[in-house]
């Protein structure tokens, strides 16, 4: 990362790259320091969105997947209809939810929520899937009920799937809400990507991407963290690997 960043800026001061066209890392960094506020401000809605979208999305898709565990019929009728909604670019849809929820919070939330849905899902319905057949047929002959079954057995196996799922999660809902800024917000870092964009204040542009990252990055490491302590099998048998 360091290297990318001397030859990025070593690149701007031989060509002479204009400022409009690229800034210098040394001018995103006065950028993050004179417009900290404005970065800050800004920030907040953005993070707002991405947790209430995550944790909806992620929520919905859990249940969903237990659902299709338990009942084939409305697996066959629920999935379909994903698999459709995911075919369509979020671009395409986030003007329809703009319009259906106005310009606050909602469609912003909701973006972020229909981004993470999908991967959560199919991660979610596999791991529960992913059970051992011969534990499986353990739980039938010892009588267990579908909810013991559930809660020893189909639950911990699909906590490394969901796990993975949520990683992914956790930036995609970021992302979601910087689109749904995009298209109708008056604050927010997707807003202020297109103000800088407009303005040609293209320090403030590569600042407002930056926080973004590290937000992403923030929010990728916090599910791991949390993966560590709630999955701490998985750490142990990769520690035995190496």
């Amino acid at each position: 990362m360091l290297g990318v960043i001397l030859v990025w800026q070593g690149i701007i001061t031989a060509f002479r790259v204009p400022l409009y066209i690229a800034p210098a890392p040394l001018q995103v960094l006065g950028a993050l320091r004179t417009e900290s506020r404005t970065l800050l401000v800004n920030s907040w809605p953005t993070l707002i969105e991405t947790v209430g979208g995550f944790a909806l999305g992620n929520l919905i898709a859990i249940v969903a997947a237990v659902g299709f565990v338990h009942n084939r019929t409305f697996r066959h009728s629920v999935y379909p209809l994903a698999v459709t909604v995911r075919t369509l670019p979020i671009v395409a849809i986030s003007p329809i939810l703009v319009l259906l929820l106005g310009n606050g919070y909602a469609p912003k939330i909701a973006i972020a929520a229909l981004i993470t849905f999908f991967p959560t899902l199919v991660n979610m319905a596999d791991g529960l899937n992913a059970v051992d057949a011969q534990a499986l047929e353990l739980m039938r002959v010892l009588s267990a009920s579908r909810w013991e079954v559930f809660r020893h057995l189909r639950w911990p196996t699909s906590l490394p799937y969901l796990f993975s799922a949520l990683r992914i999660a956790s930036t995609a809902s970021l992302l979601g809400a910087i689109v749904g800024e995009w298209i109708g917000s008056n604050a927010g870092l997707g807003y202020l990507i297109i103000a800088a964009t407009y303005d040609y204040r293209t320090p403030l542009l590569y600042a407002t991407m930056t926080v973004a990252s590290v937000l992403a990055l923030i929010l990728f490491n916090g599910i791991a963290l949390i993966e560590r302590y709630a999955v701490p099998w998985r750490q142990a048998d990769g520690a035995g690997v190496d």
